[in-house]
């Protein structure tokens, strides 16, 4: 008579391999001598963070448990210059530096210049709308580069200017 302690050999290891190969062999495992069927363990489910989610929703994640968001609103001066000033003025004026709330902005003539800095509250007011309450605090405008005559073939170190150099 068998020992009821005694694994079967259904239920020791070895027993239970051959039954998991014989399956994929596609030969049936046979019904156990007790008239039962053996049951699986159901499938544990996933849970929700392993289910797939876009991208964005990782990046936005990352970027706010990092501290970026200050940094990447500032750079939205940068990119969406055109967007927030409109095409025309965007065409003529370029945003060169974004400090301490300031903007520095280069136009391509004295008349564009003139032109944004009485547009300067309203652009700071629509860039605070944009970036967040007090992120801009005022606008510098820089007109045009005039022509450098420090340098060249005709030059001379320590002189006045160009009226020095037509010797």
């Amino acid at each position: 008579m068998p020992d009821p302690d005694e694994p079967t050999p259904r239920e020791d290891g070895l027993g239970l391999a051959r039954d998991i190969a014989n399956s994929y062999r596609g030969k049936a495992t046979p019904v156990p001598p007790s008239g039962k069927r053996r049951v699986r363990p159901a499938k544990p489910s996933r849970d929700k963070r392993d289910e797939p989610s876009p991208l964005a929703d990782l990046l936005g994640q990352v970027v706010n448990d990092q501290g970026w968001d200050e940094r990447l609103a500032a750079q939205r001066v940068f990119t969406d210059w055109a967007g927030i000033v409109g095409p025309e003025v965007a065409q003529h004026s370029e945003v060169i530096a974004f400090d301490d709330g300031e903007v520095e902005v280069r136009t391509d003539s004295t008349a564009w210049a003139t032109q944004l800095r009485m547009l300067a509250p309203r652009v700071v007011a629509k860039l605070n709308e944009q970036l967040g309450d007090g992120s801009v605090l005022r606008i510098i405008v820089r007109g045009p580069q005039a022509p450098s005559w420090k340098k060249g073939p005709r030059s001379i170190r320590g002189a006045r200017g160009p009226r020095d150099t037509y010797g």
